[in-house]
């Protein structure tokens, strides 16, 4: 049988649940022990004193670091040579000696941890011993053997003189020293990178050990533990100790990293007695890679507390039968370890309730991990302006921070990759603005608005890594305010401004309110179909004006010469002014050149050359093809930023060059495609930025005035649709920043739910008083700003994924990229060399990257697998799988609803129609089970009362029917752990 470590993996063989039910007070006195124990009979083992305080939980304890040393036996004598290492998983010496193995989770022989624990039993046993040296750590230990099996002084100095003799240790080296070395090999030799055997221990660190690059994987503050086994002839029978230092000592050459050591193990025997010493060292080594063991071992008084804590160690294992699993097979690291909290849960989150009804909802934010609607942020106080004073006084310690921890390299790539993205976004929805509103609003006031607006919120918003733009369904309401003015011979933009004030008004109204307590409502189901209409928008715009430029510049099927100035070919004609460019290509509005006379647009190649004229330019020879050229640069930036994102957490370069390419992806992206189109010389569209603040429509003016062109009751009736984008504004505002809030992205600085909406609303007055498009939070831009802020653990454990440590919240990023923003209008001579395409492709990445990161994209693959290629995700083992589907289908003709009324006639009431997913995820409740929503979703507010004595229930149901839960306990896993009473 093989005996696979506790909660090392959590993939392929999970390890048996730790946790018992609970007991009674007042029960035994093993009671505390017993919360770890999975026996059916008492134990006769005392409970460990580590496990008995209270806030050991608590307290961090240092990393270990853990080498192995064997005694081997070589042609020149008996030496000690590094066999393996441990951090979190196992390197072991690949045979020949010149590599480690790649990490992997350790499994042993489960007879090596009997033999360890009576190795505990048994042997010499020294706890807080102080000792300076190895030498006198050797001393003690040889002198402190039991009563009964003491050795003979010339044994002692045999094995002393053994145990100091120095080791031989597998260095860990850079890529280039490996190259460097393997040149200089045929001229200098095999290199040396360990001491001649028989050499006596060093009291200081080798040069070996200070140039070790491995020392670089271990965080600050990791301590060492040395375990020494080996076979010896003299020896009659087996000597063991374990030692803890009072204080960790650096022992000079003795590990392969110079770190302060902790704890030593050391078992040599005969070779007739005991085999498979480098067994149960491994076992040692696990045992201490155990966080829960290796508390007990820090805080252990007693030799009864280790026999304990390796009895609680022992009540966790997997066991693999033999005949079943390959014992040479090497389990690669989870993707993510159970935290220590959930091994020692006296109800772990999977054993509270199986029960699929009502009052079996366990767990109601496990759906929604993030969720911030038990946050403080959201608490109502029952005053006016309370929660947004609440907002001020939260976010004001913070606000000198939010410039200082800006100052990072990470915030420069940020910067740059979110301006791209939002002068795109600007050149986008400007123009379309521009097409929808008869120039009235275009690309210069896209800009304007845009660096303006984003500028002030960043500057004084709750939530600065939120970033504004123009949206999807605001450009369909100005679209249909615009066409409701011409229709009814009303001034757009005054009629505008005054719904603009209304809204202000409004929004103000629900500031004062507390309004934004309602964000509570807002579950997964509300948010992923709002984040997967805006994703959609994203990528069905990039495809559409991707699309259109194959009726900008026709293909060339035939590969007619003639159409040749129709593209960069000029017309030279002989007389005097008649020089013109021979593209009359129509182009999109935001995009478009000054056009040639209409009477010389629509001469040919032969028409030219046959009034005489000559033709310059770079497409003469040949018919450029810049529809095909377009879309390979289109599909050439999406694939490569994505693969530049994915490159991370790759297996190739070192972590900090991974990080480096990762961060400054799409720069490395729009750079290398802006180079190839320029080597190409094809006319593909570029960026184009207007270089003069005058407005699109010379009709317009910078200031609209409220009183000149309408009736006095249009400020009355603006009333009416100010409601709806009040409507609009609250849902794309708050969505936005509930997802952004969540605390699996681990903010530290809270929210600002209130302060958010009263920016936004002060905002409306402006943006509307100078005819600038209104702005509320971007989903997608804001989602892609966060992801570029991420910050992960600088080391990590071999086979170990970097820790998520939080985002780098600041507010330096959002105010630098819509300073930019301002200052391209001025940037032009620049920007023109951005192929549109290549930005197109940009959009695209950050749509499909925003749709994958939702859980509704992950069941909707579902519904195309059969059930035996499915992943093994959380709720496929609470839910069945049909109750699975049928809540994506309504998802998704949720979702499809949303877009066929955003695409037609009856776009007016789309912010109707989000606020009514909210009583549409109140209605599923009638569906589908609390159970069920608690892991497909996340609980309403008003069904916490029914949770909590759902769990209640489901705790006295689960005492009063112990079968019922082994049976359930069986359907997901084949271990069962039972407990008795």
């Amino acid at each position: 049988m093989r005996a696979h470590v506790p909660g090392a993996d959590s993939v392929a063989l999970q390890a048996a649940d730790a946790s018992s039910q609970p007991r009674p007070e007042g029960s035994n006195h093993e009671a505390p022990y017993q919360a770890f124990s999975c026996s059916i009979f008492p134990s006769s083992t005392a409970p460990a004193a580590a496990l008995q305080q209270e806030d050991w939980r608590d307290t961090a304890c240092p990393l270990l670091f853990i080498q192995l040393n064997q005694l081997l036996s070589t042609p020149a004598g008996l030496e000690w040579r590094e066999m393996a290492r441990w951090i979190k998983f196992e390197e072991k010496v690949e045979d020949g000696g010149e590599r480690w193995s790649a990490p992997h989770v350790p499994a042993l022989p489960l007879h090596s941890l009997f033999q360890l624990r009576t190795c505990l039993q048994e042997g010499t046993l020294l706890l807080d011993l102080d000792a300076p040296s190895f030498k006198e750590i050797i001393d003690k230990a040889l002198s402190g053997q039991p009563e009964g099996a003491e050795l003979q002084p010339e044994l002692r100095e045999r094995l002393a003189a053994l145990l100091l003799l120095q080791p031989r240790h597998q260095h860990t080296q850079s890529a280039l020293r490996l190259l460097s070395q393997l040149g200089l090999a045929p001229c200098r030799g095999k290199a040396k990178s360990w001491a001649e055997p028989g050499a006596q221990l060093s009291e200081t660190p080798l040069k070996e050990q200070l140039r070790n690059q491995f020392k670089k994987k271990i965080p600050p503050g990791s301590e060492a533990a040395h375990i020494a086994v080996g076979e010896v002839e003299f020896l009659e029978k087996p000597f063991t100790a374990f030692i803890r230092l009072r204080q960790a000592v650096a022992l000079g050459s003795l590990a392969e990293v110079a770190l302060p050591s902790r704890f030593l193990f050391i078992l040599l025997g005969p070779q007739a007695k005991v085999k498979g010493y480098h067994e149960v060292g491994r076992a040692m080594a696990m045992l201490l890679t155990d966080e829960l063991f290796q508390r007990v071992a820090r805080q252990a008084e007693h030799r009864e507390d280790l026999i304990a804590g390796m009895e609680a160690f022992l009540d966790e294992l997997t066991v693999l039968p033999p005949g079943k699993w390959d014992p040479n097979a090497r389990i690669p690291p989870p993707s993510c370890l159970p935290s220590l909290h959930r091994r020692t849960a006296v109800h772990p989150p999977d054993r509270q309730s199986h029960s699929n009804g009502d009052m079996a909802a366990a767990g109601g934010d496990r759906g929604s991990p993030g969720h911030p609607r038990a946050g403080e942020e959201l608490e109502r106080t029952g005053r006016l302006f309370g929660g947004l004073l609440r907002d001020i006084r939260r976010k004001a310690p913070w606000y000198g921070s939010d410039f200082s921890d800006a100052l990072h390299p990470q915030c420069l790539s940020a910067v740059l990759y979110i301006y791209l993205a939002t002068v795109t976004n600007a050149i986008t929805f400007g123009g379309m603005l521009g097409d929808a509103t008869a120039n009235m609003q275009g690309v210069l006031e896209s800009f304007l608005g845009t660096a303006f607006a984003g500028f002030i919120f960043c500057l004084f918003s709750g939530q600065p890594l939120t970033i504004l733009s123009s949206t999807g369904p605001m450009l369909v309401f100005e679209r249909l305010l615009f066409s409701f003015s011409q229709d009814h011979s009303l001034n757009y933009l005054e009629f505008r401004l005054w719904i603009g004030l209304w809204v202000a008004f409004f929004g103000v109204v629900l500031v004062a309110t507390e309004a934004s307590h309602l964000v509570r409502y807002f579950t997964r189901f509300t948010e992923e179909g709002f984040c997967a209409l805006i994703s959609l928008i994203f990528i069905y715009d990039s495809l559409k004006k991707m699309l259109s430029l194959a009726d900008t510049f026709p293909i060339n099927w035939q590969y007619r010469l003639d159409n040749v100035t129709s593209y960069s070919c000029i017309c030279n004609l002989s007389s005097p002014g008649h020089s013109f460019a021979g593209n009359n290509t129509p182009l999109p509005s935001a995009l478009a050149p000054q056009q040639p006379p209409a009477d010389l647009a629509g001469l040919s190649r032969s028409q030219c050359l046959g009034r005489g004229g000559q033709l310059l330019g770079t497409s003469c020879p040949y018919v450029p093809d810049v529809t095909l050229i377009s879309f390979l640069l289109f599909g050439g930036t999406f694939l490569s930023c994505s693969a530049l994102k994915r490159f991370r957490s790759s297996r190739y370069f070192p972590a900090g060059v991974r990080k480096l390419v990762s961060d400054f992806a799409i720069i490395l992206a729009i750079l290398a495609f802006c180079a190839i189109d320029a080597t190409l010389g094809l006319e593909t569209p570029k960026l184009l930025v207007p270089s003069e603040l005058k407005p699109t429509n010379p009709e317009r003016g910078w200031i609209v005035s409220p009183f000149e062109a309408n009736p006095w009751w249009v400020c009355l009736v603006s009333a009416v649709p100010a409601v709806l984008v009040t409507i609009l504004i609250f849902m794309d505002q708050q969505i936005t920043a509930v997802i952004l809030n969540r605390r699996e992205y681990k903010l530290q600085k809270g929210a600002g739910f209130h302060l958010d909406l009263l920016c936004v609303s002060l905002l409306m007055v402006v943006t509307s008083a100078t005819g600038l498009p209104w702005y509320v939070s971007a989903t997608v831009i804001s989602l892609a700003h966060m992801e570029s802020l991420r910050k992960e653990s600088a080391t990590s454990a071999p086979g170990e994924h970097p820790e998520f440590l939080g985002i780098r919240e600041q507010r330096l990023t959002g105010i630098a990229v819509f300073i930019l923003t301002g200052l391209s209008v001025f940037m032009a001579p620049v920007l023109k060399h951005i192929p549109m395409p290549v930005l197109y492709g940009v959009f695209l990445h950050m749509g499909v990257a925003a749709l994958n990161s939702i859980q509704l994209t992950d069941r909707v693959r579902l519904l195309l697998m059969p059930a035996k290629h499915q992943p093994d995700l959380a709720y496929l083992r609470h839910v069945p799988l049909r109750r699975v589907h049928l809540f994506t289908i309504i998802q998704l003709l949720c979702l499809a609803l949303l877009w066929v009324v955003k695409s037609t006639v009856a776009a007016i009431i789309f912010p109707v129609m989000l606020l009514a997913l909210v009583g549409i995820r109140k209605a599923l409740e009638r569906v589908f089970s609390l159970h069920d929503l608690s892991w497909l979703d996340s609980l309403l507010p008003e069904t916490a009362r029914r949770e909590a004595e759902g769990k209640q229930a489901g705790r006295q149901k689960e005492e009063e029917s112990n079968s019922e839960e082994c049976e359930l306990m069986h359907r997901q896993g084949p271990e069962i752990n039972i407990s008795v009473n």
